[in-house]
């Protein structure tokens, strides 16, 4: 009769020490999404290019032009489709100036893993897209159903920037 009263006592004290802990331990506060940004009113974050960024004097007029026929982009600001993944949709919009991509903004899911992964690798293609000024951006590992949305959103937006 004392086994079974103390195998009892502690089987209940172990069950409500492990219950207790789960109770305590508090879950992981998500990440806040990005605020929303206005591309038409907005400055790039970052020059597309060491070249740009150096001083040079002001372009003609005649030269811009040239300028647009090489990439063959309108300026403005441009939504892609939506591109749906496994956890949800990303959705890239540009502003595309003198025929160079100099902003670029993205939607993506902010829920689960979702919010711990999403920021930090939109930033990483948000980055490397106005270096590369194309959707040929390198995946970022980790975030390889992100970046394939993000990738296909992107065309999308220089699909319908094509003059």
């Amino acid at each position: 009769m004392r086994r079974s009263t103390a195998a009892a006592v502690g089987t209940l004290t172990g069950a409500a020490l492990i219950v207790g802990v789960r109770l305590s331990v508090q879950p992981v506060a998500p990440i806040a999404a990005p605020p929303a940004v206005d591309l038409v009113d907005s400055t790039p974050s970052a020059s597309p290019s060491k070249a740009a960024s150096s001083k040079k004097p002001a372009a003609s007029s005649s030269s811009k032009a040239a300028e647009k026929e090489e990439t063959g982009l309108k300026d403005g600001v441009f939504k892609g489709k939506g591109s749906q993944n496994i956890y949800g949709t990303v959705q890239v919009s540009i502003k595309i100036a003198d025929g160079k991509i100099t902003a670029a903004e993205a939607t993506y899911p902010t829920t689960g893993n979702s919010a711990t992964i999403n920021p930090g690798a939109v930033a990483k293609l948000k980055q490397e897209t106005l270096q590369k000024q194309s959707a040929n951006v390198a995946a970022v590992s980790g975030a390889t159903y992100t970046s394939k949305s993000y990738q296909e959103s992107l065309q999308a937006a220089l699909d319908s920037a094509k003059a």
